[in-house]
């Protein structure tokens, strides 16, 4: 059955020097031709035209109308882009000019979910998208443009071609008698399904620097009241965002801020200082501190100069900072701290930028034959289920049951199918398309 055409603004609403209106479907160069007075069809794809747009006989706007022809479009089918002056009374007029030609508004992710269901991209690289255009950092960019290049699609591919041979090798050699198979029969699946499970351990391995890539890693800054902590937020972050005072207790939240170091997003978190407290207030940031300390990816422990540094145990990665040091006059920054910072004078923080750098390139290590780009969370639940399902065929090989190893091996590539797209369900597909934008 013939989708319905559809239509949205793909550029921001407000003011700006050019607003984009994208229109894909059956009926997109008839509503194209209706808008601008003049024939367009398949023979002008890859152009674009200077019109202008009309309603009736009323003139809406003069701009450029780029064309599309199925199926080399974005979405597969036939495409126009509408480019208006910007701002918000003529975008909208074109839009609702356009609708009432024949489209419809496209709901959230309809385009990019035209193009998977057209075969334009699996779902690997749809995912992409969404995720170069929430991209924090250039680091974060380049991972999104790799995956939508089809950086993770090719292993992707191999993995679910070499389970699919797998499960089918078992499951012909259930016509045989057991007598009639090669003695190497065994050997050589267990072999090959092993290999597919190392090809997947390599790949889950990236899934730690993509999280953080896609999220920021949580980085908090902790320790005892007047310990420096929102000095050091305003001094890494280039502006005063948190209340500096002298008086201990004046931070009772926490306030988390976006930093990029060294391509790396951060989520800084500004924290409570950790005391015992009779303040109720205060005592609710204590805990809310705390609870920031134990899921954060690292945490720099925060004491000024001759003070003691608070203890994380059970923190997978803490750093230790000494503050204030411009107040030193001269005299040691104590021992056991990975870098001394002073907020006032800059002293140290290019020290504890790269230390952080370091220490976020440790804990997010990949294996090194690994591919370029990062599996996101929900490939890696995929994977998680496909290594199941592959380490218990290989124990049903052992054990010369062929019938499950045929159903647990053909299980792994359904899951790994589920990653291309080539097992989906609706529900999955509202999951993964209501993250976009109305135009994308």
């Amino acid at each position: 059955m013939e989708k319905p055409t559809i239509a949205a603004l793909a550029t921001p609403r407000g003011r700006g020097g050019v607003a984009v209106i994208r229109v894909s479907g059956p009926d997109a160069f008839a509503i194209a031709s209706s808008l601008s007075a003049r024939d367009v069809s398949a023979k002008d794809a890859g152009r674009f035209f200077h019109c202008r747009f009309r309603d009736g006989g009323k003139i809406l706007d003069d701009g450029l109308l780029l064309v599309f022809a199925a199926p080399k479009s974005y979405t597969g089918e036939d495409v126009v882009e509408i480019q208006t002056h910007g701002g918000t009374v003529v975008p909208r007029l074109v839009l609702e000019t356009v609708v009432r030609l024949g489209a419809r508004i496209a709901r959230k992710g309809e385009f990019t979910q035209r193009a998977f269901l057209n075969g334009r991209m699996d779902l690997s690289q749809a995912e992409a998208v969404i995720d170069l255009i929430d991209a924090h950092t250039e680091r974060s960019a380049r991972d999104a443009t790799a995956r939508l290049a089809g950086a993770l699609a090719h292993p992707f591919e191999c993995l679910y071609s070499g389970l699919i041979e797998v499960s089918g090798t078992i499951e012909h050699a259930l016509d045989f008698d057991e007598s009639e198979l090669p003695e190497t029969f065994h050997s050589n699946l267990i072999g090959k399904l092993n290999g597919l499970i190392g090809e997947m351990e390599v790949l889950r391995s990236s899934a730690r620097e993509g999280k953080i890539l896609r999220e920021g890693a949580s980085v908090v800054l902790a320790g005892k009241p007047n310990a420096g902590k929102s000095s050091l937020l305003n001094a890494l972050l280039g502006e005063s965002r948190a209340i500096v005072s002298d008086i201990p207790g004046t931070t009772r939240d926490s306030i988390e801020e976006f930093v990029e170091i060294a391509g790396w997003p951060l989520r800084l978190s500004d924290t409570a200082g950790l005391r015992e407290t009779d303040d109720a207030i205060e005592a609710e940031g204590v805990e809310r501190s705390e609870r920031l300390v134990k899921e954060a990816d690292i945490v720099l422990s925060l004491a000024e100069t001759g003070g003691e540094f608070k203890e994380f145990p059970g923190c997978a990665s803490v750093l230790r900072v000494r503050t204030k040091i411009d107040l030193a006059n001269g005299a040691s920054v104590g021992d056991g701290c990975d870098v001394g910072v002073s907020a006032v004078t800059g002293e140290g923080l290019e020290g504890l930028k790269k230390i952080l750098a370091e220490e976020l390139a440790r804990i997010s290590a990949k294996r090194d034959d690994v591919s370029g780009a990062d599996v996101t969370t929900r490939q890696l639940e995929c994977l998680n289920d496909a290594v199941g399902f592959a380490r218990r065929a290989v124990q049903s090989l052992e054990n010369e049951e062929y019938v499950i190893a045929a159903n647990e091996s053909a299980d792994a590539a359904r899951v790994v199918g589920r990653i291309l797209g080539k097992v989906y369900s609706e529900d999955l597909l509202d999951s993964l398309f209501s993250r976009f934008c109305v135009g994308k």
